[in-house]
């Protein structure tokens, strides 16, 4: 049976996408099939491509169809519920499944990334947490490495206890290249928050897929 995880973050716009495929490299470097889904994403290219998905695509390696990684697609750069609503449709939880189940038959390692943070709606009655919930796995939280992190992973984390999730590790991203006592929050972190350290990202503009393993280590 595939081992597999939920990827969340303390905001949008944290590097959620590029822990992910940091992840799913360690994984490749480990022989393991690794495969990223993304079964939400908001906001689309002018090809009607969004990055994010994009991107999971190419550092997997195992293929699956992009329907199948991304089975909710939305043109809007909003929270998911407005972008839907926008669309004129409602995310419902039937096509994430069976993505997931598809996913379990070809590969050992999902990573399933959220999007923004972890209580952004996907619809005015299903949640992330709810999500997790349905497909049963652990959680890997993303902190964004600045101003304001200590908070906002310590609220995270507690929104994971509280609604019963397992909390399996978070990663650290830089992103910030001027944060200042970068190393006295990350201790503060590891001290605080209840689950292992799995690795920290040091900023990075651009960054090959290759290159992002080496900081980062699969839970155990």
């Amino acid at each position: 049976m595939a081992k597999a995880y939920f990827i969340t973050g303390t905001d949008t716009e944290i590097g959620k996408t590029h822990a992910t495929c940091a992840l799913l490299a360690t994984a490749a470097q480990q022989g393991l099939r690794a495969i990223g889904l993304k079964p939400v994403a908001a906001g689309t290219d002018a090809t009607g491509q969004n990055d994010d998905v994009v991107r999971l695509m190419a550092a997997s390696n195992v293929a699956l169809p992009e329907r199948t990684i991304n089975p909710w697609l939305l043109k809007e750069p909003l929270s998911p519920h407005i972008a839907a609503r926008l669309a004129g449709v409602e995310i419902t939880t039937a096509p994430i499944l069976q993505s997931f189940k598809s996913a379990q038959s070809v590969a050992d390692l999902i990573l399933v990334e959220g999007v923004g943070g972890l209580y952004a709606p996907l619809s005015d009655s299903l949640s992330q947490p709810d999500l997790i919930q349905a497909l049963d796995i652990p959680v890997i939280l993303v902190v964004g490495l600045r101003l304001g992190c200590l908070n906002h992973a310590l609220l995270t984390a507690s929104a994971i206890k509280q609604h019963g999730l397992r909390f399996a590790g978070w990663i650290g991203n830089q992103i910030d290249p001027a944060f200042q006592a970068m190393d006295d929050n990350i201790q503060t972190l590891k001290a605080r928050l209840e689950a292992p350290c799995l690795g920290i990202l040091p900023f990075q503009n651009t960054a090959a897929v290759a290159s992002l393993a080496s900081p980062l280590s699969l839970p155990q």
